[in-house]
């Protein structure tokens, strides 16, 4: 069974041929089994280990050697400096008693005196800097004494000791002076100690500046820290030693001020120490400080200056450069206000390493509570105040002739000039400064902005026939801007974006991009581009058309500035070409672009729980990682790729409307067809817009799950600013969590932002320049989305068929989508029984009319979705009829917006009835007002939702308001609306002339006796009117209007009539209709084509497609033969003899509004109907609007049919003429 067994129970022996030893214990030490077999791998270790020893043995006798001679010669320095101790005591009259320093005490040498002779001076100077060791205490007593005899010396010698032998000597004693006063000691130098060396360290620097220059950095470091130490009882003393090293001039002077701008103006707080600064700056020289600065922060040193310096120190270097300038040209003739190129470029990268620090410390400066407030402290804040003399010195360049006289030294780049070869360097640094401005100061945009529009340069372009007149900034920003070569490569092909926006290496290193030389020309060229877009973004704001379309005028000497400023139209076109495919490419390339960004900054608990000053410092830095976690545009802070889009297609969109408004540019000019695939770009965008709502509702899952594990609501689209109002609320503790939570919610909605544009390049592009494509294609998309949200919602898009399946449902209910509305009250009825349904209303709804006497009237509902509901309810709302209140009125051009005054009207009418303000009834009446506004943007939504079209006609300035809500993919800037002069124009005619007149004035307009207020006129009854006045700027009441400032008055009047009045009016309608179609869907169209939207094409009526497009019922149902009814051949024969405007009656007669659908009448629902209404011939054509169907008598002669059908559209009347 077991054919293997020999019988043998010994196991069989194993024979190794391997040379190598299996037992895995024969290595060990003291193993009985160690001594294995000699194998070559052990042969070759063995005779490694035999070299090793034998070279050991080679140098143990030479290294024995050095060791001994080292030691030698330590031991015969310390015995050297021994005697020269001895010799040094027995010259300064103390009798040695032997080698031990502890033999004996300085204390016990006579009082100091000056010395007799200079050589005896130099000869114990020599003596002294031979031996002298900082770790010797008698040694520094020592020193002090030699010091004070020197100086003594030096008093009775006022001209010193210019021998050159006295030079090397001089500067080891400056050296161990130096060591001296830096060394950590305890107990500390006494202050006469100190006060002594800092007197000798004058007397070098005088005597050796030069030489002393190779230690400058040590010298006003030391000269720094004793300062701030307040170790020195006499501070002058230090001023005179720091300015002792910079006043000489040699060739080592720039050395000296490397050390002084490096060492000394870092240190904080410089003012308090010496009592102001005016002593430095009266000794120092300015151009060379400038020209060291300038070299210091150079653009090869951008990796390290950060490195080297904390931000702290660089702001009290920026304050003390700002205020050195100032004193320099104080005594001068030449204005303090007219910067130079240097400091320009000085200031700039400055501010551009501290934009941030700057931002955010002048708002807590400003938000700080009193001291009497017990909300918080100043030290409870995680964001120090900047100090004062730091605030006040950079406040200084917030300045109107400051800022207005940057272009008054510079000339304009001459029209020869190449501009393929780069930005002039000058303009670059203009740019760079006034963008950190902007930055900075981002509070103050406006007022800078308008301060540089308001320069020129010192003379115009010399192939210009008015050469003596100043050219304006931004024609002069234009010129540079046009000549560059980012320009001119991406206005021939946007794809050339990428690598303009891309640096060369793109290397992060602590979020901060490596620098070439290649990068630098780039952001010279990139800064002037985003200078110019921020002018040109404010001049549009200003200029009216008529002065926009003046710029191929012939020149005019009584023009005003901003018809001069006005670019010629051929430049504008070539501007367009460039912003277009900037921004294309941007969208469409955002991703590739976007790759070289710096990672996300991951929380760490110290942030957290971290309550010390290092953890508050750490968090702070990154937080401001995470608000730069995308690349800088330009190589200034905070320029990132999301700023540069929304700047683009602000400026873009904003030429586009004046396009709209008064066509000036080609025809399909805007058009961008040619780089997609136009026969499927409607899938492509459908299935972007898919994945769009998977992404959302993942994020909407993660939030809710947070939420439900305590995290509270998030809201991820909340601004930042919202948590101003809570930033110095709670203990630092709770502060800190509180801004730990707002740095997760920055980066998961920058998450989000970057993977919406990863995955819908043509969404964003859809939804941020949608005149890149065909407004036919556009409308497809929109009915595609709906159709899309339909299904996603109910299934289908069959309202039958909801309906049923919501009636079989167990969870379904039907009941609040079903209503009864009187026929005189159906704004009214309609608003308390749907209001509830917020998002439902998007779902079928029943409606059954009842009369005066609770009487359902009959009729035809057409399936669901009553068509004259919604037409009645927004002629009755719209109309105000029926004693309504005025939700909205009429413009001169009869174009209807929100009631600016509704708010105050009902506030007015509810002191009448004695309401207390604040109450919770007043509150309640004031909530009731708003939420009828976003009813009413529920009901236009609903029409837009289903198809439907209304005769309604909206003002343009509010439907661009429309437009503007759904840009927040990417261009944040996109997502509220900018109000300007021209929209005023359809508000107010009146007022926009009054402003234009302001604006031209040629005279003093404080004759005007303006002020920064205005007084609004509200009814407070049908007979009764009420005058209340706001301030357009704190303090306005007290702030005259001036020639300097009524351009800001007019932006501010503007800004008030059109955006702050009618605010939360506007944002409850904008809600509402939000609620059913959303916003990005919205932001696809303009103002003009979202009346079209609404009301239908103006185009004229198509009878062939109208007649291709139409139903029959009755008599008039086509037959087997497919030949319509006589009398419906008779109608279509009418119908094309008719002029239009009856056309569009007839059409009004049928379906309740005279346009057209946009895509034709096949998009009319419910469908034109015809169906006949028996014989008599004497009957007139009568209609059900809910159906669209029209119920035609059968005529039998043309003439008596075009006479009734004809009467009938004229009367206006409908269902009862049946």
């Amino acid at each position: 069974m077991f054919p293997s067994f020999t019988g043998s129970t010994r196991p069989k022996r194993q024979v190794n041929l391997s040379g190598r030893n299996n037992n895995p214990f024969a290595a060990l030490p003291g193993s009985r089994t160690s001594s294995s077999p000699q194998t070559a791998q052990n042969a070759l270790a063995q005779a490694q280990h035999e070299r090793m020893l034998r070279q050991q043995e080679r140098e143990r006798p030479p290294a024995a050697t050095k060791i001994q001679k080292t030691w030698r010669g330590h031991k015969g320095r310390k015995q050297a400096k021994v005697i020269w101790r001895q010799e040094w005591d027995n010259r300064e009259g103390w009798e040695s008693r032997g080698p031990s320093e502890t033999r004996g005490s300085l204390s016990q040498l006579a009082a100091p005196a000056a010395y007799a002779s200079e050589d005896e001076c130099f000869g114990s100077l020599r003596l002294l800097v031979q031996f002298a060791s900082l770790r010797n205490e008698l040694d520094i007593q020592r020193l002090d004494r030699f010091t004070t005899r020197y100086l003594q010396s030096l008093q009775m010698q006022p001209c010193g000791y210019p021998a050159n032998v006295w030079t090397y000597p001089l500067l080891r004693l400056a050296k161990l002076s130096l060591a001296t006063l830096s060394a950590k000691r305890t107990p500390p130098l006494s202050t006469c100690t100190v006060d002594n060396l800092i007197a000798l360290l004058n007397v070098v620097a005088t005597a050796i500046p030069r030489q002393l220059a190779s230690y400058s950095h040590q010298y006003f470091r030391t000269l720094a820290e004793a300062g701030i130490g307040r170790r020195c009882s006499n501070s002058p003393s230090i001023e005179s030693a720091a300015l002792a090293l910079l006043q000489p001039t040699s060739d080592r002077t720039e050395q000296c001020y490397e050390g002084f701008v490096s060492e000394f103006l870092a240190t904080p707080d410089l003012p308090a120490v010496f009592g102001g600064l005016e002593g430095f700056g009266r000794g120092i020289r300015y151009h060379t400080l400038a020209d060291v600065l300038n070299k210091v922060l150079s653009p090869s040193s951008h990796d390290d200056i950060l490195q080297l310096k904390s931000r702290e120190s660089l702001l009290w270097l920026l304050a003390y450069f700002i205020y050195f300038r100032r004193l320099a040209y104080s005594d001068q003739q030449k204005s303090t206000d007219s910067p130079d190129v240097q400091y320009v470029k000085i200031v700039s990268r400055l501010i551009s390493f501290l934009a941030d620090d700057i931002g955010s410390r002048i708002e807590v400066s400003n938000r700080l509570p009193s001291s009497g407030s017990s909300i918080s402290t100043p030290a409870a804040s995680p964001v120090e105040p900047l100090p004062s003399f730091v605030s006040s010195e950079i406040l200084t360049l917030i300045n109107q002739q400051n800022v207005s006289s940057l272009l008054a030294n510079f000339d304009v780049v001459p029209a020869s000039s190449e501009g393929v070869s780069g930005t002039p360097s000058e303009a670059s640094a203009l740019a760079s400064y006034a963008l950190t401005l902007l930055r900075a100061f981002p509070r103050r945009g406006d007022e800078i902005r308008m301060w540089l529009f308001r320069g020129s340069t010192a003379r115009g372009s010399s192939q210009a026939s008015h050469a003596a007149e100043p050219l304006p900034a931004i024609k002069y920003f234009y010129q540079v801007a046009s000549k560059s070569k980012i320009y001119q490569m991406i206005s021939k092909d946007p794809r050339e974006t990428v690598s303009m926006l891309r640096p060369d290496k793109p290397q992060i290193r602590e979020n901060k991009p490596s620098y070439s030389i290649a990068d630098e020309s780039r952001d010279q060229q990139w800064r002037v581009i985003l200078l110019f877009l921020e002018l040109y973004t404010f001049v549009l704001k200003i200029m009216d058309d008529e002065e926009f379309l003046a710029g191929t005028s012939a020149y005019n000497d009584q023009w005003s500035w901003t018809r001069k400023s006005a670019l010629p139209l051929d430049q504008v076109k070539e501007l367009t070409s460039f912003l277009k495919n900037l921004s294309f490419s941007m969208y469409w390339n955002a991703s590739e672009i976007a790759g070289i960004e710096a990672a996300e900054v991951k929380t760490s608990l110290a942030e957290y729980f971290g309550g010390n000053k290092a953890a508050q410092n750490e968090y702070r830095q990154d937080e401001g990682s995470a608000k730069l976690q995308e690349m800088s545009i330009a190589g200034v802070s905070g320029m990132t790729l999301v700023y540069m889009k929304g700047l683009v297609t602000g400026v873009l969109r904003m030429v586009y409307e004046r396009d709209s408004r008064r066509k000036f540019l080609p025809r399909d000019h805007w058009l961008m067809t040619k780089y997609f695939e136009m026969d499927r770009f409607i899938s492509a965008v459908v299935e972007e817009e898919e994945h769009r709502h998977q992404i959302q509702e993942s994020y909407e899952s993660y939030e809710a799950d947070g939420n439900s594990q305590g995290g509270g609501d998030v809201d991820m689209d909340d601004d930042d600013d919202d948590d101003d109002g809570l930033a110095l609320i709670g203990n630092s503790h709770v502060q800190q969590v509180r801004r730990a939570e707002r740095l997760k919610r920055q980066q998961r909605k920058t998450s989000r932002r970057k993977q919406l544009e990863s995955v819908a390049p043509r969404l964003e592009i859809l939804q941020n320049m949608p005149f890149f494509i065909p407004f036919a294609t556009r409308v497809q998309i929109f009915r595609h989305f709906v159709a899309l949200d339909q299904h996603r919602r109910r299934g289908t898009s069959d309202p039958d068929m909801w309906r049923f399946a919501q009636m079989n449902s167990a969870a379904g209910d039907i009941s609040k989508h079903r209503a009864k509305v009187r026929r005189e009250h159906i704004f009214e009825d309609a608003y308390a029984q749907f209001y509830d349904l917020g998002e439902g209303l998007k779902e079928p709804i029943q409606i059954r009319f009842v009369d005066k006497f609770d009487t359902i009237e009959e009729g035809i509902d057409g399936g669901g979705v009553t068509k004259e509901f919604l037409t009645s309810v927004t002629n009755e709302a719209f109309g105000a009829v029926n004693g309504m209140e005025a939700l909205f009125i009429e413009n001169d051009q009869h174009l209807l917006y929100p009631n600016p005054s509704a708010v105050e009207e009902r506030k007015a009418t509810l002191q009448q009835a004695m309401y207390k303000e604040g109450s919770l009834d007043w509150n309640e009446n004031i909530r009731d007002l708003l939420r009828r506004y976003e009813f009413l943007g529920r009901i236009i939504g609903k029409c837009l939702y289903e198809g439907i079209l209304v005769d309604i006609h909206f003002a343009p300035f509010f439907l661009l308001k429309w437009a503007l809500t759904g840009g927040s993919g990417s261009a944040t800037k996109e997502s509220g609306y900018r109000a300007n002069l021209n929209d005023l124009r359809d508000l107010d005619e009146g007022l926009y002339e009054g402003l234009l007149q302001l604006k031209n004035y040629p005279g003093d307009v404080e004759d005007f006796s303006l002020n920064f207020a205005v007084t609004d006129t509200i009814r407070t009854s049908p007979t009764e009117t009420k005058q209340i006045t706001h301030e357009l700027r704190p303090s306005g009441v007290s702030i005259s209007v001036t020639n300097e400032n009524r351009l800001v008055y007019i932006s501010y009047m503007a800004r008030h009539r059109l955006q702050i009045q009618p605010h939360l009016q506007t944002s409850a309608f904008l809600r509402g209709l939000g609620t059913i179609i959303s916003p990005s869907w919205l932001s696809m169209f303009n103002q003009s084509e979202l009346q079209t939207l609404v009301g239908g094409a103006s185009s004229e009526i198509s009878v062939s497609d109208l007649r291709a497009n139409t139903q029959y019922g009755g008599l008039y149902a086509i037959g087997d033969d497919g030949a319509e009814h006589p009398c419906v051949q008779m109608f279509w024969k009418v119908l094309q003899s008719l002029e239009d405007s009856d056309r569009k009656k007839v059409l009004k007669f049928v379906t309740s509004t005279p346009r057209a659908p946009l895509l034709g009448f096949g998009n009319l629902n419910p469908k034109f109907s015809i169906r006949d209404s028996g014989s008599d011939q004497t009957r007139l054509p009568s209609t059900s609007t809910c159906v669209n169907l029209l119920k035609l008598p059968v005529y039998r002669e043309e003439k008596v049919l075009r006479e009734r059908l004809l009467y009938s559209v004229n009367a206006g009347a409908g269902f009862n003429l049946s």
